[in-house]
């Protein structure tokens, strides 16, 4: 199995009513600004071990897991859905927990990447430098398309109040292992070994469940606005890293309907970004080539323009 290099410690920090799961690696350093990392959908802060492993440099990192997510869950019965501007406010407290005043680097991948891109225009003082691992957001929708998607997200709702919608179970944490492997193909064995003990754990009647609420499946009730999300976008001051995959997921996830080329074009509305490639990777860049994307956001950070 994997052999972590730098293990993270624990922590539950109250935040919106929530025991909110927070990994950290190394101390509170004064000459450096905090590194702060974000996971996508249905992943978890573990999920960067390989990353902070493969860095050169020792510095202070915050990795949450996202509510519902992880070990960060609501005491009582999960939500049935998840609100996008939540992941925001959650953010913004934990930072005011940690840092207070401070501005911190950001990193965010998949949802996490998203949520970053919008949280540095929303909080552009709070943010030094951001990247952004293959955080596309979603793809464009019309007023036309709201009756459709309300009526879809009851339905969806029913059924998850069915049980219809409940994450499978495995008899075997290896089982999680060959699903991750599965998943992405180019994820090695000692890696989703590793993994699948903090993606999954064991329940009262020893099965492995995934550690991410049913209600993160249900469709979001609100239509994705581009032109507001383009808005928040033009108020990011720092200076952002897009960075992407050789192959191409965001093409395979929508089939078109939202493409590589549309989401470099909404890139143009950041004031300052740039964009590069990752090879030999698909979406889990940080999990295929770790010491790659360690290099691109360690050299980025310390860029000084």
């Amino acid at each position: 199995m994997y052999q972590e290099q730098k293990p993270s410690r624990t922590e539950f920090v109250p935040v919106r009513h929530l025991s909110y799961h927070v990994r950290q690696w190394g101390q509170p350093d004064a000459a450096q600004p905090p590194l702060v990392l974000v996971h996508g959908w249905m992943d978890v802060s573990a999920s960067w071990q390989f990353v902070v492993d493969a860095s050169r440099n020792d510095r202070w990192i915050i990795a949450p897991d996202w509510r519902g997510f992880g070990h960060t869950r609501a005491p009582g019965p999960a939500p049935d859905n998840y609100w996008f501007p939540d992941y925001l406010a959650d953010l913004d407290l934990l930072l005011d927990h940690y840092v207070g005043e401070r501005a911190i680097d950001l990193v965010g991948h998949s949802m996490g990447g998203h949520i970053s891109m919008l949280y540095s225009g929303v909080r552009p003082e709070r943010i030094r430098r951001l990247v952004n691992l293959e955080g596309f957001g979603m793809a464009e929708t019309q007023p036309s398309q709201a009756p459709r998607r309300l009526a879809q997200w009851i339905d969806q709702l029913k059924s998850l109040h069915r049980g219809e919608m409940a994450l499978k179970a495995y008899d075997t944490v290896d089982g999680v292992a060959q699903r991750l492997m599965k998943t992405n193909p180019r994820l090695q064995q000692d890696k989703a070994d590793w993994l699948a003990r903090h993606w999954a754990a064991p329940n009262a009647q020893g099965q492995w469940e995934i550690l991410g609420d049913p209600g993160h499946k249900i469709i979001n009730a609100q239509l994705f606005k581009l032109d507001e999300t383009l808005e928040v976008y033009r108020c990011i001051r720092a200076p952002v890293l897009s960075v992407t995959a050789a192959e191409d997921s965001l093409g395979g996830w929508w089939k078109g309907s939202y493409t590589l080329a549309q989401f470099q074009e909404r890139l143009k509305a950041v004031p300052n970004a740039r964009s590069t490639e990752v090879l030999d990777a698909g979406h889990m860049m940080h999990h295929d080539q770790p010491r790659e994307v360690a290099r691109l956001i360690e050299d980025f950070l310390d860029t000084r323009n």
